[in-house]
This record gives C-alpha cells, structure tokens and sequence, in this order.
C-alpha cells in the first residue's frame, strides 16, 4: 500500500530593531500551522478561495498555541505583508510592525498569519517568550512556512 503524508511546518524570525537603529532582539520561534489554516490550503488547491494570506498580527496571550485557533488571543496590531515569496515548497512571509504599532510599550508574546485584516482566517499561530516592543521600535517578522 502507498501512503503518503503532507506536513505543513513553520518557523519564524523574530527581530526587534530600537529608533537608534540598533537590534535589541533576534530570536527564531517554531509555529503551529491550525486546523483552519490546512483547510485552507486545500481549498487554494481545489480553486475554491481566491483569498491570499496578506496580513500579520501580533499579541499579549500566553497560553499555548492549539490546532482549533482561529484567532490570536489578545491582538495588539495588525499590518499587511510587505512580501510574499514563495520557492519550491516553501512560502515565506515578512511583515514590518512600525514605530508607533502598537502605540505603547507592549509585550508581545504571539503571532499569527490571516487572508484579512479583520475575521480572516488564521494559517498559523505561535506563542513565544515575552519581546518588549517599545512605541519608538520596530518589529520585522520573517515567518517561513514549509510543506514537506
């Protein structure tokens, strides 16, 4: 008998750079790819959503990361992708969360890919150790996804 198994994996690039243009965090976070983000994927290859993963947000919820989320827990800001590239059998995505998003000192500690900016579906979601993103910082997020 043939079986055969397709796995959707994911891994992200955390980097936080200060207003003096100086890194203040870099850390690299494994992701969950959820139920909803797979059903997805299976409806692009049957033609069924036209919808493209476009947007990025980020959070303050702790709890673990499970396969029936559909939305982060405690969002703090949204913003669209700045790029989408996809090779071979991965696609990554990068997001910019600029000074002043969100508009105070927060501690962010998830993150998640959406087709929208608002009800979307979610592809994948992660909890990660608190990164002090303060109002003058940049946050770049560099997330990989790879189908294997």
């Amino acid at each position: 008998m043939i079986e055969d198994f397709i796995k959707a994996t994911g891994q992200l690039n955390i980097q936080v750079v200060g207003a003096d243009g100086s890194i203040k965090h870099n850390q690299t976070a494994e992701n969950l790819v959820v139920t909803a983000g797979k059903v997805f994927i299976a409806s692009r290859m049957a033609g069924t959503s036209s919808a493209v993963m476009s947007y990025m947000a980020i959070g303050t919820g702790t709890t673990a990361a499970a396969v029936g989320d559909t939305a982060l827990q405690s969002q703090s800001a949204i913003v669209a992708l700045t790029s989408t590239t996809p090779s071979s059998n991965t696609v990554v995505y990068v997001a910019s969360f600029p000074a002043g998003t969100p508009a105070s000192l927060t501690a962010i500690t998830e993150a998640g890919i959406f087709n929208a900016s608002s009800s979307g579906t979610m592809l994948c979601h992660t909890i990660f150790a608190a990164i002090n993103k303060d109002v003058g910082d940049t946050m770049q997020i560099t997330w990989t996804i790879t189908l294997s």
